[in-house]
Formats: structure tokens, sequence, C-alpha cells
């Protein structure tokens, strides 16, 4: 054998992956396919790198079985990655929801991770890969000028979400080989269109606005929303967009935090006022929920079961996407390699011993905001410590 494991992937997952390893000592082979290391955490968070998120619990990740992250989850937390950053002297700052960024550049991030592989002596082999065979004892790989070969694997290519970046779905072809199985990987994270019976929310390209997002299944999500050419999108649509089914409808509320019978009472506060000006909402957004609800004139003259209507339906604006802008816009993939195939502790395949997958390949998929690298920290330091 040339080494203990070969690591396939060097993103967030293979990166911790191989780091912990390493200085276990173990004899570590990382490879990736792209000449440089970290491509997606380069330009997350805006060039800033959302790491982690303070909040992270099983319950912000969607999977086929919502117990699996757990025991990765608490073995790697927020705190334990926060105290490598400030070990590194890397400055960060909290936005909003508990979600953690650099002051800097995300390419510290990197940095820090192949700082990492370097204290564990990780053989490197960038803008490498090939066809993975096995035998049933061992792994082996050709990468140029040698043939490595390892008893362990660790499958931590990703999904295909943001091909421009090299992504690929490599990770479930090889998964198939080996016979695991998949829960169906779809786009997450990702804008949703809207086709031409929604033509006049299309003309409002550039509105932005706070709105609880109601998915079909899971919680609302209260951030954002921006209207597109092509649809809708912003941090609320996203989150709803990762339980999205094609033929589900979204609900929009366009008046989050209102009391009960809002309406009536700025009837009785204001009977001057038009619906248009107390939406408190972007003018062309108020004045197309307005025209779409066949309201006009003051709110002194207009019925009370009207505004009671108006006010159901502007608490629950139902939207039937025709689809998704697809993993070219996708922040993250849904689905993946089964949970009932992996080890909820080593992510080691029941089916194939020595074999690993760890980060978006499997089936655990978080909300926006530093959840998904928690993910790939957590199964990456998990698996570290396994192989």
């Amino acid at each position: 054998m040339t080494h203990d494991a070969i690591i396939l992937g060097a993103g967030a997952a293979g990166l911790m992956c191989a780091g912990v390893a390493g200085q276990r000592g173990r004899r570590v082979l990382l490879v990736d396919h792209n000449p440089h290391p970290g491509a997606k955490i380069v330009i997350s968070g805006g060039g800033r790198c959302n790491f982690t998120n303070t909040h992270t619990a099983p319950d912000r990740y969607i999977s086929a079985n919502p117990h699996f992250a757990r025991s990765a989850l608490g073995r790697f937390t927020p705190a334990d990655f926060l105290a490598l950053v400030e070990a590194y002297g890397i400055a960060w700052h909290e936005k909003t929801l508990g979600q953690l960024f650099c002051d800097g550049s995300a390419r510290q991030i990197v940095a820090m991770l192949m700082a990492e592989c370097e204290k564990g002596a990780v053989d490197l082999a960038f803008g490498a890969g090939g066809e993975v065979e096995h035998d049933g004892t061992a792994f082996t790989l050709a990468v140029p000028g040698r043939t490595v070969r390892a008893p362990r694997l660790v499958l931590a290519t990703g999904g295909p979400s943001i091909p421009k970046l090299g992504a690929t779905d490599y990770a479930f072809r090889l998964a198939r080989r080996f016979g695991l199985k998949l829960v169906e990987p779809r786009p997450a994270l990702v804008p949703l269109t809207l086709g031409p019976d929604e033509a006049l929310f299309r003309e409002l390209s550039g509105v932005a606005t706070e709105v609880i997002a109601h998915p079909p299944a899971g919680p609302g999500f209260r951030e954002a929303a921006l209207f597109t050419h092509r649809g809708l999108s912003g941090p609320a649509i996203l989150q709803a967009s990762s339980y999205w089914r094609h033929g589900d409808a979204v609900a929009i509320d366009f008046a989050p935090g209102r009391g009960a019978d809002w309406l009536l009472a700025a009837k009785r506060a204001q009977p001057r006022a038009t619906l248009r000006r107390v939406l408190d909402l972007p003018d062309r957004l108020a004045e197309a929920l307005a025209a779409r609800l066949g309201l006009s004139g003051d709110l002194g003259n207009l019925p009370d079961k009207a505004l009671r209507t108006a006010q159901e339906r502007l608490s629950r604006w139902s939207f039937r996407p025709s689809g998704t802008e697809g993993h070219a816009k996708a922040e993250v993939t849904v689905g993946g390699v089964s949970t009932a195939e992996l080890s909820q502790k080593t992510f080691e395949a029941r089916k194939v011993p020595g074999l690993h997958v760890i980060g978006e390949a499997v089936d655990v998929t978080g909300w926006l905001g530093g959840y998904n690298f928690q993910w790939a920290w957590a199964s990456g330091w998990a698996t570290g410590q396994a192989i």
C-alpha cells in the first residue's frame, strides 16, 4: 500500500478530513481534478466565506433520515471550527441569524485548511484524477507519474451545483458503481422560476422586500425575497427551494408580523389611506398586489369582508413555480448518497468496507447561512478521526 487513505475532492469536507487524518499520522493522498483547492470556499459569502452558523442543530438540515447528522454535528461544533479560525488569527464577524464571516477574504479559510494539511504531511495531487479501481481489499487510482493504492477511499467531491467551478456528479456515479443507493439529487438553495401566468410579477424584476416564504413542507423563512426577470430569488426563496418539488406551490406572506385584522385596524385609523399606502411595501410591488386584489380607492370605502379576504391572500399568496434555475445557479444539491448506506459515526459504506462518503455528496443538506460548511467540517472531521 502506498497510502492509508485516498481522499477525492479538495473542497471543504475533503480538506478538513485530510488535515485531521494526516495529523493523526495517516499517510493521506488528497486528489482534486481542479488545479487549486477550495473553489467553492473562495466564492462563498461574497468572497468572505460564511464559514459556520452558531445556531447549527440537526433540525436545520434536510435528509431522509433527520437524525443522521446529529452524531457528527455533536462531535465537531461551530465553536470547534471557530477555535481553529481564531488559532490562525483570522478576523471574523457575525452577520444576522448566527452567520459567521471572515472580515477579510475566504481565501484565508482555504489557506488555513491547507496549512492543516501541511502539518499532517498530506500528499497532494491537484489537477489530477482518473478512474478508481477496487479489488476487494484496496482502492487504486492513477495520478500523473504514479499509481496509488490504499485500503480506504473517501468520496468528498460534492454535488453538481455550480458546474462552472468544476462541480460534477462524479460522487453519485461512483457511489452507484459501488452499489450504493441515492436519494434523488436536485438543485437546492436555488432561485425559482415562474411561468407565463405570473407575468405581472416578472415585471417587478429588481424589487426586494422582507417576507415569510412557506414551502409545502418545512418551516417558514422570514428573510428577503427578490423578484427577478425569471421568477423569485433572495434568501427566503432560496431557503424554500430546498423543500420544493416540481408541481408544489410556495406561499408568501407579504405582511409578516402583522396582527389579526390589521387591515380593518388600518381602515379605522386611516380611512382615507389606500391599500397601496398601508401595505408598507416597495411602491411597484404594493401597486401590483393591490391591482391583483382588485382593491382601489380609500380603505374607508371598502367593505370589511373584502379587506379580510385581502388579508388572507396577502398572508398566504400562492405561487406555483414552473421550475428552478438548476444546478448552474444552485448553491448546493439536496439528496445524494442515502444515509442508510453509511455509518453515522465513521461515514463508512456498509456494503463496501473502506469506502467513506462525506460532505455534500451525502443526503444531508443544510439551510442557507453557513450550515452546509459546518456539515462539511463535521463530516470531514469525523471521517478523519476514523480512517
